[in-house]
C-alpha cells in the first residue's frame, strides 16, 4: 500500500509510483510505506478491511500492487498455515524488500514481479483477490480489475481499498491556499484521484456479484515523519508546477508546523472500500 499494477503505463506521469524502480532512490519510497504502514489506525484501517473482505483462515489469497508486503503479512496472518499469500508488484526493488521484510517477520508470503494487467497465474487460482491503494495510481486500471476476476474462483471474492483524495481535509489557517496545493497536487499527480467514490460502480462493472461498498475516515492524529512528508512532497510538486510559490509553499508548512506545535494539527483522509462475488 499503495504500489501500482503496471509500471509500462507511467511514462511521462510524475507519479513515481508507476516505475518505482526508474527513481534514483526506490527504497526511499519503500521507506515511506512502511512508516505509513506502522501507524496504529493504518493497522486498524487493514483488520477492518480485510475483515469487510472476508478473508478467511485457509484461504488462497492474491494482493495485487502489494509493495513492500505490509498488507500481505497481514493477509498471511489472517489465513494461517492451511491458507497461503502471493503478492505481486512490477517493482523489483520493491519485491525483494517485501522478501526480506517478511524473512525477517516470520511471515509465509511469497512474492513475485508481475505486471497487474497480464497476471502470470492461471483462471480461479485464488479464492480471493485484494488490492489496497493501488488503482488510483493505474491508468486504466479496470484491465487490473478484470484480470483480479479472471483469476478469482467462482464464488470467490474480489475487494479493493482505495483513497480519494477529493476527501483530504487539512486544518489549516490558509484555506484559500491549503485548497490549491491538495488540488492542485490531486489533479496533477495521480491518474485517478478520486478512485475511491467510484468503486462500486466499477466492481459492478466488471461484472460482480452481491457487490457491498464500505467507508472510512482516517484520522492522523500525529504530525509525525510520514504526515510531515507527505506535506512536504505536495508543497514541493506544486512548487515545481508553479501552482504556488516558494514563498506561499515556506508559509504553508510553517502554519503546519505551528498547529503541530500547539497540539491542534488535523487532517483526514476518507478511504472506500468495495468487495464483490465471481459468479460461477
Amino acid at each position: 500500500m499503495p504500489s501500482s499494477s503496471s509500471s509500462s503505463t507511467g511514462r511521462g506521469s510524475p507519479d513515481p509510483y508507476l516505475a518505482i524502480d526508474a527513481q534514483p532512490e526506490p527504497l526511499e519510497f519503500a521507506r515511506f510505506l512502511e512508516l505509513r504502514g506502522a501507524q496504529p489506525h493504518q493497522r486498524r484501517l487493514r483488520r477492518a478491511f480485510l475483515a469487510f473482505a472476508g478473508i478467511r483462515p485457509g484461504a488462497r489469497v492474491l494482493d495485487l500492487g502489494c509493495g513492500t508486503g505490509v498488507v500481505t503479512r497481514d493477509i498471511a496472518a489472517r489465513v494461517g498455515a492451511r491458507g497461503a499469500v502471493v503478492g505481486v508488484d512490477p517493482s523489483r526493488a520493491f519485491v525483494a524488500e517485501a522478501r526480506r521484510r517478511a524473512r525477517r517477520a516470520g511471515a509465509r508470503c511469497r512474492f513475485r514481479v508481475a505486471d497487474g494487467r497480464r497476471l502470470p497465474f492461471a483462471a480461479r487460482a485464488f479464492d480471493a483477490a485484494v488490492a489496497v491503494t493501488v488503482l488510483l495510481h493505474v491508468p486504466r486500471s479496470d484491465q487490473v480489475l478484470a484480470e483480479m476476476v479472471r483469476v478469482t474462483r467462482s464464488g470467490g471474492r474480489v475487494a479493493v481499498l482505495d483513497q480519494d483524495l477529493g476527501t483530504l481535509v487539512i486544518d489549516l489557517p490558509d484555506r484559500a491556499l491549503t485548497r490549491r496545493i491538495i488540488d492542485g497536487h490531486a489533479e496533477r499527480f495521480y491518474p485517478n484521484p478520486w478512485s475511491g467514490r467510484g468503486l462500486l460502480r466499477r466492481l459492478r462493472a466488471a461484472g460482480l456479484r452481491r457487490v457491498r461498498g464500505r467507508a472510512f475516515v482516517v484520522v492522523e492524529p500525529t504530525y509525525d515523519s510520514y504526515v510531515r512528508s507527505l506535506l512536504e512532497r505536495r508543497v514541493a510538486f506544486t512548487r515545481r508546477r508553479r501552482v504556488i510559490t516558494a514563498a506561499e509553499g515556506r508559509g504553508w508548512l510553517a502554519q503546519a508546523e505551528a498547529a503541530a506545535a500547539r497540539g491542534d494539527f488535523f487532517m483526514s483522509l476518507n478511504f472506500y472500500a468495495a468487495t464483490g462475488v465471481v459468479p460461477g
